[in-house]
């Protein structure tokens, strides 16, 4: 994949995932302004989180790291890419249908690992809505191994475009059940599992579209497949790390009322640079240097790194700083409404703010891990995300009596700075493939500096703009003032100090 083609798989990826980031945003105002904080929303977050932190451990973790580089080697040689295909399918839908079996009976105990410190209420409530919710890990699963063939062969868009589906449908049945007077909990529980029916639908017919029609069958034990669960193994054990960390915090969250709910919604906003950005570079970038290792082209592997990298960190500083200079703006004109008041608002701002400090490290860890995937080293990772979650655990419970419900945001933060650090250690011997090339680090520091510039641009003009800020229907006008002048104060900063051009970013979206 040429430069200029990686450029445009991570603006594909990016424009579909920023679609699905601003429509979950709408989702998560819909929740918070129809819902509110409290024990409803508890529950909803806790019970969607079972299947979405499943996922990740299955779907994420094992096939991004070892369905999907193995995929790719096949397309390139001489072997039958739709019969591993089919394969990697049929083992995964047994694998997930019995997990699937298994929560819905131990729901209770799920819960129970998960947010202990729920009262009974809460606890009753998670349990109903996490029978409801947790058969979407079934369909999502099989529709990641799609989405993974889709970018194996560099049709990226479908697989982009899934998790909008699941923002439309949600969306779509809490605006009908409050139009209709109807319970809007039960509608957006309900509208989650056919969302992952619609997300499959989807990848499949687009896989079938590009030749792989894959059919379900009974899994067989191939070598193949040996040789893809002794690599995806310690990969899905590292991105079951990573839920641990999450799990962690959610068990400390639980103890205070309403903490579930603020780290959610502080979780979500940060989500959207990281999901736009990493994940987009992440998805692209594997498939891209698997190719390049196994053709042995070291320079071009190493160009597409350098490129990841520093699309990433011109997109997540500003986004960072940002974070931390206007959180209360950005959090009280999007979530401040209905159920939602003004100590909600705060408390998330707050825990934003905690978040935007840890993003570039969230960020450059999903640029730093297809280094590893793509050799098939996943054993590494692993170690390294045991490392991280001892961090996380140990803040997270050690700060808690310090500061309350915030400590899981502070852990999390420090964790992936850690995470990231062991990341580059490891990388230390593999050679100039993964070192950055003269340019990233020219635009870096040039970078930085012109973030900076935006920060402080965008801290003069949020005191200019407090009175209309505060101000109904008039705060939607001043925070996009507010958006516009600080992307006006870095692109303008970074043509001045250079750390980005026009011209490369025309060149960006020519195939």
């Amino acid at each position: 994949m040429k430069p200029i083609r990686l450029m445009s798989g991570f603006l594909t990826v990016g424009f579909w995932t920023l679609a699905s980031r601003v429509l979950g945003f709408v989702r998560e105002v819909m929740i918070l302004s129809l819902i509110g904080p409290g024990p409803l929303m508890d529950a909803f977050v806790a019970a969607f989180r079972l299947p979405n932190m499943f996922r990740r451990f299955f779907a994420e973790g094992a096939f991004n790291a070892a369905f999907v580089p193995m995929f790719s080697t096949k397309l390139e040689g001489d072997e039958d890419p739709a019969r591993f295909g089919r394969d990697a399918l049929n083992g995964l839908a047994l694998m997930t249908l019995m997990l699937t079996a298994l929560a819905m009976i131990f729901m209770p105990a799920l819960v129970w690992a998960t947010a202990g410190g729920f009262d009974q209420e809460r606890f009753d409530l998670t349990v109903g809505f996490g029978r409801i919710v947790f058969p979407y890990i079934f369909f999502m699963s099989l529709s990641a191994l799609f989405s993974g063939i889709l970018n194996a062969t560099g049709r990226f868009a479908a697989a982009a475009a899934a998790p909008v589906l699941l923002n439309v449908m949600v969306i779509g049945a809490m605006a009908s059940a409050h139009i209709l007077g109807a319970d809007v909990i039960q509608w957006l529980i309900w509208a989650v599992p056919l969302a992952g029916i619609a997300q499959l639908g989807l990848t499949w017919s687009a896989a079938a579209s590009a030749g792989f029609a894959l059919r379900p069958g009974w899994p067989r034990w191939t070598p193949d497949m040996r040789q893809m669960v002794r690599t995806a193994v310690p990969a899905a054990l590292a991105t079951g790390v990573m839920q641990i960390n999450l799990v962690v915090g959610q068990i400390v969250a639980s103890q205070y009322d309403n903490a579930v709910s603020w780290l959610f919604a502080a979780d979500r906003l940060y989500q959207l640079p990281l999901g736009v950005v990493g994940i987009a570079v992440g998805i692209v970038l594997l498939p891209d240097l698997s190719r390049k290792l196994k053709a042995g082209d070291s320079e071009g592997a190493r160009e597409a790194y350098s490129r990841a990298s520093e699309f990433a960190m011109a997109l997540t500083i500003p986004s960072a700083i940002a974070l931390i200079v206007i959180p209360l703006p950005l959090v009280s004109v999007m979530f401040k409404r209905g159920a939602t008041g003004a100590d909600d608002a705060a408390a998330i701002a707050l825990a934003v703010s905690v978040y935007g400090l840890g993003l570039p490290a969230f960020v450059l860890q999903k640029v730093l891990q297809p280094q590893y995937f793509a050799r098939g080293d996943t054993k590494r990772p692993f170690y390294f995300a045991v490392v991280a979650m001892v961090i996380n655990a140990g803040l997270a419970i050690g700060l808690s009596s310090a500061v309350g419900w915030l400590a899981p945001a502070i852990a999390a933060t420090v964790a992936g700075w850690g995470m990231l650090g062991l990341l580059y250690w490891g990388l230390r011997d593999k050679g100039d493939i993964v070192q950055l090339d003269a340019r990233y680090r020219s635009r870096l520091p040039r970078i930085i500096v012109s973030a900076l510039v935006m920060g402080v641009v965008l801290w003069i003009a949020e005191i200019m703009l407090t009175p209309a800020l505060g101000t109904d229907y008039v705060r939607y006008l001043a925070l996009l003032g507010l958006i516009l002048i600080g992307a006006a104060a870095y692109f303008g900063a970074a043509q001045v100090t250079g750390a980005l051009r026009a011209s490369d970013l025309r060149q960006a979206v020519r195939r």
